[in-house]
């Protein structure tokens, strides 16, 4: 088995000692390799600001941050198996699920959503992934 580390200009720089996501198994035979992709914020790779305006606009940031690291690893959505978010409010759970959403086209992973009392950046949201092609 082979473990991969996957870099992205298109998503954030990690801001600690870890990796923007691993790929584990053999990318070229399908069914055999395994994404983890570290949890994502808000951060606007472009510019290191934080894009956090309202709740959507933070939750959109990070499915793109998300999004950028998939690709890099020649997945998209439809290939994440399973999800954590991490939010500090859960009154908001039902706006951030609502934009969460809008990013699987119904074929959604596994999940579970925890309330947290901090976040790193003190942002509002951080989701990380598992995907499997």
């Amino acid at each position: 088995m082979s473990k991969t580390i996957i870099t992205t200009s298109a998503a954030p720089a990690p801001i600690g000692p870890y990796n923007q996501a691993v790929q584990a198994g053999n990318p070229d035979k399908p069914g055999q390799s395994m994404l983890f992709i570290s949890g994502q914020v808000c951060i606007d790779p472009a510019t290191g600001n934080l894009k956090n305006k309202d709740i959507q606009e933070e939750t959109h940031r990070v499915m793109h941050n998300l999004k950028a690291i998939l690709q890099q690893a020649g997945m998209d959505f439809s290939d994440v198996v399973k999800t954590t978010i991490f939010i500090t409010d859960m009154h908001r759970f039902a706006e951030i699920n609502e934009v969460y959403g809008e990013y699987f086209e119904g074929s959604f992973p596994a999940r579970e959503t925890v309330q947290v009392s901090a976040l790193p950046r003190f942002v509002n949201l951080e989701i990380s992934m598992i995907a499997m092609k």
